[in-house]
């Protein structure tokens, strides 16, 4: 059996974004309305690795720039720093680490899962990705979830079956998309309710 697990939410806590949208004084509807301003969304590029973090900050600057002559964007201040790194602060869940060791003992373990490239960086160097006997990013396969084919592109690469996998994340839509094609996939909780439905497939 191919086990996947989402990353944050599941192995880690949920980046929260508050500390951004608190910095550059936007709510977090204009702070997405803005990423997605005239129908190219720099938030979705970053995410499938399209762009780089400074070129992210850099065009979010752009728009910021052409956005000024409306008062509610008149006290965001230019972005000069990587906001993504500097307020990324993960704690591990080390209860979902110990089931995945233990998974590992006589199964295949990967991560699948929605990153960028500031925390990519900073997982790589905490070395939250070497619990996994692989890791699939976005910001690597060019694909994200909830779209389909990132568990298509793992599945090709793993070489196994949608019957034959497993995969679990913290978000409804990616645990529905990846059992569209028929993977076993379940929504995390806590890794005390993942053992249990592990033994259906253990």
């Amino acid at each position: 059996m191919l086990f996947i697990f989402d990353m944050g939410g599941v192995v880690t806590n949920t980046f929260k974004m508050d500390s951004i949208y608190n910095k550059l004084n936007l709510s977090k509807t204009d702070f997405f309305d803005i990423c997605k301003l005239n129908n190219h969304n720099i938030e979705h590029e970053l995410n499938i690795g399209n762009i780089s973090s400074a070129e992210f900050w850099k065009e979010f600057n752009n728009r910021i720039t052409t956005l000024k002559t409306q008062d509610k964007f008149l006290q965001v201040p230019e972005v000069t720093t990587d906001l993504f790194r500097l307020f990324f602060h993960p704690s591990k869940n080390l209860q979902t680490i110990e089931l995945v060791q233990a998974l590992k003992k006589k199964h295949r373990v990967v991560c699948g899962t929605n990153t960028i490239q500031s925390h990519w960086e900073n997982h790589m160097e905490r070395g939250d990705y070497s619990f996994f006997n692989q890791t699939y990013a976005s910001n690597k396969i060019g694909c994200a979830k909830p779209d389909p084919h990132f568990f298509e592109l793992i599945l090709e690469a793993e070489e196994t079956d949608p019957q034959n996998a497993f995969f679990t994340d913290d978000k409804l839509e990616n645990v529905q998309a990846a059992a569209s094609l028929g993977i076993h996939a379940e929504l995390f909780t806590d890794a005390k309710e993942l053992t249990e439905k592990w033994k259906l497939y253990c």
